[in-house]
C-alpha cells in the first residue's frame, strides 16, 4: 500500500527521474537512462510497457557500443535483472523458471535471468560451480556481452525476490563503484555475526554458493576483514541460513534514493 500522498509522490517521482537523467548523461535516447526508468516504473508500479518496447528496439550494435566498459555493463544489466524479477514475478508467481526461460527481450535477442546474472555479469560461469568453472555452453553472444572481470560485489546488487536477498537500489554509471562498496558494506554488517570469545564468524550463504567470485575461502574473509576492520584469519568461517520467504518490491528507503539528487 503506497501511504504517499498525490502531492508528495509527485515530488517525489520527480525526484527520481532527475536521478536518472543526471547519471545517464541527460539522454532520454540512452539505453541506461531506459534501464533505470524501467526500474523506477516497476517501483511506482507504473506501466512498464512503453520502456520495455524502447529496450526491445535498440539495435545490438548500439547496446554493445553503449555498453562498452565493465562500468556500463554492470549500471545496465543489474537495473534490468531487478527490474525484470519484479515484473516476471508478478506475471508467473514463485517459480524456478523464472531464471531459465528467456522472457526478457533486448534488442531484439532474448535473455533469461540467468544470462543477465551468470553469463553477463559473472563472466560465462557455470550456475552451479560456486564460482570455479565456466560454463562451456554459454552462446558467443554473451561471450561478447559479459564483463571482462567479474565483480564480486554484484552479489549485494541483484535481487532475486528472497527475505535474505540485498535491497534493490537504482545504479547509475557515475556512481556504480561507490554504490557497490556500499551495497556491499550493507549488506555484509546486516547479515554477518561475530563471536569473538569462541573466534568464529558467520555471514550470508551468498558469499557461500559462489566463493569462486570471492577467490575462495580466504578471499571472503579478506572482504569481511576489509568491511569489519577486524582480523580474522584465525576465525572459523561458517554461513547463515537463507531466508527463501517471497519479499517482492524491497526497494531501498526513498530518502536514499533522494539523496543523490545533492550528490
Amino acid at each position: 500500500m503506497n501511504l504517499l500522498n498525490p502531492e508528495i509522490r509527485l515530488v517525489f517521482v520527480t525526484f527520481q527521474i532527475q536521478i536518472i537523467k543526471k547519471n545517464s548523461m541527460e539522454n532520454t535516447a540512452n539505453i541506461l537512462f531506459h534501464a533505470g526508468k524501467l526500474l523506477l516504473d516497476v517501483k511506482l508500479n507504473l506501466d512498464t510497457v512503453l520502456e520495455e518496447q524502447k529496450l526491445k528496439i535498440v539495435s545490438l550494435t548500439d547496446l554493445q557500443k553503449e555498453l562498452i566498459s565493465d562500468d556500463a555493463k554492470k549500471t545496465f544489466w543489474i537495473n534490468i535483472y531487478n527490474a525484470y524479477f519484479q515484473i516476471l514475478s508478478k506475471q508467473k508467481g514463485n517459480s524456478k523458471k523464472i531464471f531459465t526461460e528467456k522472457d526478457i527481450i533486448i534488442a531484439n535477442t532474448q535473455f533469461s535471468l540467468d544470462d543477465i546474472e551468470h553469463g553477463i555479469l559473472r563472466k560465462h560461469s557455470w550456475k552451479w560451480s560456486f564460482g570455479y568453472l565456466p560454463n562451456p555452453f554459454s552462446p558467443q553472444l554473451i561471450r561478447h556481452l559479459a564483463v571482462k572481470k567479474i565483480d564480486y560485489r554484484i552479489h549485494f546488487a541483484l535481487n532475486c525476490g528472497a527475505k535474505s536477498c540485498p535491497p534493490i537500489a537504482f545504479y547509475t554509471l557515475e556512481k556504480i563503484e561507490n554504490q557497490l562498496e556500499d551495497a556491499m558494506f550493507s549488506f555484509i554488517t546486516s547479515e554477518t555475526l561475530i563471536d569473538m570469545n569462541n573466534k568464529t564468524i558467520s555471514t550470508s550463504k551468498l558469499l557461500h554458493w559462489y566463493r569462486g567470485d570471492f577467490g575462495g575461502t580466504t578471499g571472503i574473509k579478506k572482504v569481511l576483514q576489509q568491511v569489519l576492520e577486524l582480523q580474522l584469519e584465525t576465525y572459523t568461517l561458517s554461513f547463515n541460513d537463507y531466508n527463501w520467504e517471497t519479499h517482492i518490491e524491497n526497494f531501498i528507503e526513498e530518502k536514499n534514493s533522494i539523496e543523490h539528487i545533492n550528490n
